[in-house]
């Protein structure tokens, strides 16, 4: 299994110049089994997808390998009285599965926005129970799982039970990123 080191993993904007590697993920359905959207059957239509919420969102960026995108990392601030946590939600094309790079881009994006955002404290996930991977991705990039939220949304029409994670700025594991 090829792995990546840390410098071929990076994080920038995703662009509509980048719609032929984006449509790997967003029209594949073992990737999309557990995303809040189905998969894009036209390249217009994720075209579409990425102008309208992508590219306007407050923080979403393309995971890359040597530049070029692979997957989508993106962290959505909640406001009001919750303006001190946010929610983190990645995706990455099923052809690199299991190399360490949503782990990798998980610990950049986490150092990258409690840098930037320093209001931010909590830096949750929520994970359907039947999501493993993505369970361990959350763990092996430092974020505790705090427990079961039954029934907590809707998945492809059906409720589903999720895991919650979180990571908060005073964690150790957070404290050596800011130092690295």
């Amino acid at each position: 299994m090829e792995r990546y080191s840390d410098s071929d993993i990076t994080l920038r904007p995703l662009d509509v110049s980048d719609a032929d590697d984006f449509m790997k993920w967003y029209s594949d359905e073992k990737v999309s089994a557990f995303c809040s959207w189905d998969t894009f059957t036209s390249k217009e239509a994720a075209i579409q997808y990425v102008v309208d919420n992508v590219i306007p969102h407050p923080w979403h960026k393309a995971i890359c390998i040597s530049g070029r995108p692979v997957g989508s990392i993106s962290v959505s601030p909640f406001t009001g009285r919750d303006k001190c946590r946010a929610e983190v939600g990645y995706v990455v094309a099923s052809d690199y599965w299991g190399k360490g790079i949503a782990t990798r881009a998980v610990k950049m994006a986490a150092n990258a926005v409690f840098v930037e955002w320093g209001e931010l404290e909590r830096l949750e996930a929520v994970v359907a129970v039947k999501n493993t991977a993505s369970q361990r991705v959350l763990e092996k990039a430092g974020f505790m799982r705090e427990g079961i939220l039954r029934k907590y949304s809707l998945l492809k029409g059906r409720p589903t039970d999720a895991v919650i994670f979180s990571l908060l700025s005073t964690d150790p594991r957070v404290n050596f990123f800011m130092d690295a």
